[in-house]
């Protein structure tokens, strides 16, 4: 390759980085809260306990890496300070309720993290200041790599690809409803209602107008059963699925979702199954964290049995907290 080519090449690599850099290719309203895991690790691995799981749930799955440069004591010692905070009683026992609430504490965080980062993205992009607010053009652009002519019909999606109408609509649906002052623009805390509509109460109810509108095939205003199974096997990206497996989707449907036994989900069961108001999946994580670190069985943790544990909890692994472990107004 000559020097001329080779500088072309180069030239256009760094021309297609910056391009895709500049634009986000998936929107916030493609994603239900119900698929967002307490960790991207599966729990079990060949039916063998994968405790990455735990200490993503546990600490915090963006920064659970961070201990990896800490030696067993001093993660041990860390673990220790963080006990302290989730024994909120201060009695000396974490109890189950104390332990889930501290792991939907570090949910919480990560959301906020999630959120915060996406913000700051947005404004650097806009050359904008921390304290500015975003407007809906600026994230359009960002997010869709609309044109500056495309920008002045944001209103009307037609302009767009076939693929990003909807996605647009959804988007704008979701803006209009985190823009608490109605002055067209979001600011930080508005715009994390917007990424996770699920955390206020103004925006919760678009996720559900949302799961309707990706599975309820028939328009009825309800999801069946087989609308349900349809769209879990839809999630399987064309993998041959196990007829068990679709058995124990089925009965979970009939007997944890479906909870008037009429065969299909109401808003309030679609509320209750994507948004979750007893945080299910954390106090399931709490009775395992507990029943495997538990060594006298009371059903309490100490926190001697939880640094002993340490391995469980964190290893040489990291917290959510990591950054925060270094600062006395934190511990």
């Amino acid at each position: 390759m000559m020097f001329e080519d080779l500088f072309n090449f180069v030239l256009v690599g760094v021309f297609l980085s910056a391009v895709t850099s500049s634009v986000i290719p998936k929107s916030p309203s493609n994603t239900r809260p119900i698929d967002r895991p307490l960790s991207d690790e599966n729990h079990f691995e060949d039916d063998e306990h994968n405790i990455e799981y735990d200490h993503d749930a546990f600490l915090g799955k963006d920064e659970a890496r961070s201990f990896d440069q800490l030696t067993p004591a001093e993660s041990a010692r860390r673990l220790g300070i963080i006990y302290e905070k989730i024994d909120e009683d201060r009695n000396g026992l974490v109890t189950e309720e104390e332990l889930g609430k501290w792991i939907r504490h570090i949910q919480k965080k990560q959301v906020e993290k999630e959120a915060n980062t996406q913000w700051l993205e947005h404004l650097a992009n806009q050359h904008l200041e921390s304290s500015s607010e975003l407007r809906w053009s600026d994230y359009l652009k960002r997010t869709y790599g609309s044109t500056d002519e495309e920008l002045e019909n944001h209103d009307d999606p037609e302009h767009l690809e076939n693929d990003n109408k909807d996605a647009v609509a959804r988007d704008r649906r979701r803006w209009d409803l985190a823009d608490i002052d109605r002055n067209g623009q979001l600011t930080k805390e508005e715009f994390t209602y917007f990424v996770h509509p699920e955390e206020a109460v103004h925006t919760r109810n678009v996720v559900i107008e949302e799961t309707l509108e990706d599975i309820d095939k028939d328009h009825d205003g309800f999801i069946s059963l087989k609308e349900y199974i349809d769209d879990t096997v839809d999630d399987e990206d064309g993998e041959e699925i196990d007829p068990a497996w679709i058995a124990d989707e089925e009965e979970d449907f009939r007997e944890e979702l479906d909870k008037n036994g009429d065969g299909k989900l109401d808003r309030e069961e679609i509320e209750a199954w994507v948004m979750p108001n007893d945080y299910h999946s954390l106090i399931e994580e709490a009775k395992h964290l507990i029943s495997e670190a538990d060594s006298d069985k009371d059903g309490f943790l100490t926190k001697s049995e939880v640094v002993e544990k340490y391995e469980l909890f964190v290893g040489s692994q990291a917290t959510d907290y990591g950054e925060l472990l270094s600062k006395h107004d934190e511990f």
